[in-house]
């Protein structure tokens, strides 16, 4: 008997489709007279423990008990998964051959693989990837199994990053939340991700409140030849006093100066240099699904969580491929697809959309389609079924129609533009005037009547040609003020997080992790960034996320290797590299333990400085802190079990005036 082992019973049904008819059981498909099954798992129906589970002191958090690592690491049923698990198990027992169908990424790989490795599986594995859930797709996968052992770096890499988020989790929140304490302050949660995320926003506050805007000028000028006007903007020599360090003008009255001067010494002007060159932008590319969550952020104001959901949705209603894609690239095979997608979409309701199919050249074949730039999964595109668009809520029919223009400008020309850069002295001072001329509007056709994308603008200037006079008409003081940093967005904090080499603070690093794909996946970005809206550190003012108290606590007593991300970028380039099998697991795992070994070190050795607002224990001057018991919040020394001074809690204060029995 085959076996297969969905990762949720969505993708379960659509393995069973391609098949053939089934029949259903309790947690399963009986397919062929049983000669084929297919189960499913509920995403990991397997966790690992926690600390007091290995051991039974661990339940008191006392710094002599770190580092906590597992000699052994152990995982446990989830509670909620447990009837399904016996099923699964059950069946693994009965099969001779088993097919692994996790999603294909990482955590999909790992999900049912640590499945197989808790039951003590010694059978043949295979893997089937699933980039889309139609039946001919699906048929299509069931045709090209490959060995389980082909994706043991995926494994690994999963596997990594559960471990390594475990032993920075459970250690350091626990080393930070005892100095804490013993400061007044409440308990940190540190996360390896989720932390240097939250100290992007913390730090992008503090930015904005010591900013100090910069007033600023420049001065703007029009010439003119038998054609036309020429705008240009005057160049500032480095020579001229007032200039800031970025080279702005800082003093009106030297502007007004330059100014009068320009006004008052004649008109004859000379063009010293003309550039033009002919320039294409090659076509879009699809959508990951990051780079959908980032779009959608600023064009809907959707929420990442609220973009995965929706294309999970799609996904499952079998209208678009895998979601949860990090990849913008097309296998070469998938080319020939396109005359049946693109029919489909000609009889979406949109009528501008619709006739811009039409127009659609299926000879053209982008860049998109390449297999050198695909692993597990490609970009997201519609699929070959046919959407009722009717049908889908308006979130769904905006996101499936961003998906389907994305996929219809690959069939659509290059955009071609002319850019001109133009140079006159006048009066031994320069003025650039810069146009650009559209050639061939190309794929941009396909959102230039979409309300939501902005039009292309043409600055067009008149025929010039070097060495020709050209007339000063006049000029104007244009006054600038710069602007503070812009506050992040749920979709521009997670931009943030896919581009982290902008925001490290090693600036060697930068170049290095400019390929990397940032930090978290594209799986997990968006309920980190949902988990840090519940766990209290950030919330939503409007549109724009400001931070706690709670996180600005903590960036302020944790230290740098935590709150910026340069160490966690590192660690996910090296998780890529061990999904790609240049790195091995033991070698990535041995590096974790040597930083959490350094990190704790510096954790025992720091000392926080008291809040402002701790109280102090009369027995021994420590910190009191709140706690919760059985019979309520009391208050107790931060230096238990050694001072066991405790008091009544009063409205949030401690009451010494009554002992606590």
């Amino acid at each position: 008997m085959k076996l297969f082992i969905a990762e949720k019973p969505s993708l379960a049904r659509a393995i069973a489709a391609g098949i053939g008819t089934g029949k259903s059981a309790e947690g399963y498909i009986s397919l062929n007279g049983g000669n084929e099954i297919v189960t499913w798992c509920f995403g990991h129906i397997l966790e690992q423990l926690n600390p007091s589970e290995y051991d039974e002191k661990y339940q008191k958090w006392r710094m002599e008990d770190l580092p906590i690592v597992p000699s052994h690491w152990k995982l446990k049923v989830k509670t909620d998964a447990a009837k399904q698990f016996k099923i699964v198990r059950d069946l693994i027992g009965k099969a001779t051959t088993i097919v692994n169908a996790g999603d294909p990424d990482r955590e999909g790989q790992l999900l049912v693989d640590e499945v197989l490795d808790f039951v003590g599986n010694k059978k043949p594995v295979q893997r089937i990837l699933l980039n889309a859930l139609d039946e001919k797709s699906v048929r299509q996968s069931l045709n090209s199994l490959r060995d389980n052992k082909d994706f043991q770096g995926l494994k690994n890499a999963a596997l990594g990053r559960s471990r390594a988020d475990w032993l920075v989790g459970m250690n350091l929140s626990r080393a930070y939340t005892i100095k804490a304490r013993q400061a007044g302050y409440e308990n940190i949660s540190v996360g390896r991700v989720m932390t240097p995320t939250m100290a992007l926003v913390v730090r992008r506050e503090e930015k904005i409140a010591k900013f100090q805007p910069v007033t600023h000028y420049v001065i703007k000028t029009i010439f003119k030849n038998n054609f036309g006007d020429i705008p240009t903007i005057w160049q500032m020599s480095d020579k001229i006093q007032n200039l800031d360090s970025e080279g702005r003008l800082l003093n009106k009255k030297v502007a007004d100066d330059f100014l009068e001067k320009f006004n008052s010494c004649g008109t004859q002007g000379n063009i010293i240099s003309v550039e033009e060159k002919n320039k294409s932008e090659s076509q879009r590319l699809p959508y990951s699904l990051s780079s959908l969550q980032i779009e959608a952020g600023k064009k809907f104001s959707y929420s990442p969580q609220m973009v995965l959901d929706t294309m999970q949705s799609l996904y499952e209603k079998k209208l678009t491929t895998y979601p949860r894609s990090d990849c913008e690239f097309l296998p070469e095979n998938q080319f020939g697809d396109a005359a049946e997608i693109l029919a489909h979409l000609k009889n979406l309701p949109n009528k501008n959309f619709s006739e811009l199919v039409k127009c659609a050249d299926l000879n053209i074949k982008s860049r998109v389609w390449n297999d050198k730039k695909i692993s597990a999964h490609h970009a997201i595109i519609p699929t070959r079924i046919s959407a009722d668009f009717e049908k889908l809520n308006e979130v769904e029919q905006n996101l499936y129609l961003m998906v389907a223009q994305a996929y219809l400008a690959q069939f659509y020309p290059p955009h071609e533009f002319k850019s001109t850069k133009i140079t006159i002295c006048f009066d031994d001072e320069k003025f650039v005037g810069k146009g650009k001329q559209i050639i061939k509007l190309g794929w941009k056709e396909i959102y230039k009547n979409f309300i939501h994308d902005d039009e292309e603008i043409e600055t067009n200037l008149p025929p010039v040609h070097e060495g020709e006079s050209v007339k000063y008409i006049s000029g104007k003081i244009v006054e600038k003020t710069t602007k503070p940093p812009t506050k992040f967005t749920p979709s521009t904090l997670l931009q943030a997080m896919r581009e982290i080499y902008k925001y490290v603070r090693n600036d060697t690093l930068k170049a290095e992790l400019k390929e990397c794909s940032g930090i978290g996946t594209e799986a997990t970005r968006a309920g980190i960034i949902e988990k840090l809206q519940t766990s209290g550190f950030l919330k939503l003012a409007g549109k724009f996320f400001e931070p706690t108290e709670k996180a600005r606590m903590a960036v302020k007593i944790l230290p740098d290797e935590i709150i910026y991300p340069d160490t966690t970028a590192v660690w996910e380039k090296e998780l890529e590299e061990v999904a790609a099998g240049y790195e091995s697991f033991d070698k990535f795992y041995l590096g974790q333990l040597q930083s959490l070994s350094a990190l704790l070190d510096k954790a025992k050795m720091s000392e926080i400085i008291p809040s402002e607002n701790s109280v102090l224990c009369p027995s021994c001057g420590k910190s009191m802190i709140r706690r919760k018991g059985k019979k309520g919040y009391f208050w107790g020394c931060s230096d238990f079990p050694e001072c066991k001074t405790t008091a009544r809690d009063n409205k949030g204060k401690p009451d010494f005036s009554t002992k606590k029995k």
